[in-house]
């Protein structure tokens, strides 16, 4: 589990090796993730749209922005949670993924939320020490 917190926006992000969406022999590995966010603060947020930065094992790097998450643009009252769960496919059997959403409050004030940065793991992939 990976966590980072903005502004009283807290992200957790939670990936997980999918073996039966992916086929090694055609360089094709699947992951589910599921991101929770959580409004820590007092006052209401709206998530407006996300940007993410996918890497992968050589280091090709892929942009993704778009308009909110999984097709909606939720509002959190403080304590309030969000949970969704979306995909990333690789050509390798290894990367990591990072990115920020765009929030909004009620009085038009926008700002940046992190989502942690968060290793693509698979028992396919070679151990290499830094």
């Amino acid at each position: 589990m990976y966590i980072s917190i903005t502004r009283d926006i807290q992200v957790t992000a939670l990936p997980d090796f999918l073996p039966d969406r992916s086929d090694p022999d055609q360089d094709r590995y699947f992951w589910s993730y599921t991101i929770e966010i959580a409004n820590l603060g007092r006052v209401r947020v709206q998530l407006l749209s996300r940007h993410w930065v996918v890497i992968d094992a050589n280091g090709r790097r892929e942009e993704v922005r778009g308009p909110g998450v999984v097709g909606e643009q939720p509002v959190l009252e403080p304590g309030e949670t969000f949970r969704y769960a979306s995909g990333c496919p690789l050509g390798t059997p290894s990367g990591m993924m990072q990115g920020s959403y765009r929030m909004i409050t009620d009085a038009g004030e926008t700002f940046d939320v992190e989502v942690p940065a968060f290793s693509l793991d698979s028992p396919l992939s070679r151990p290499t020490l830094n």
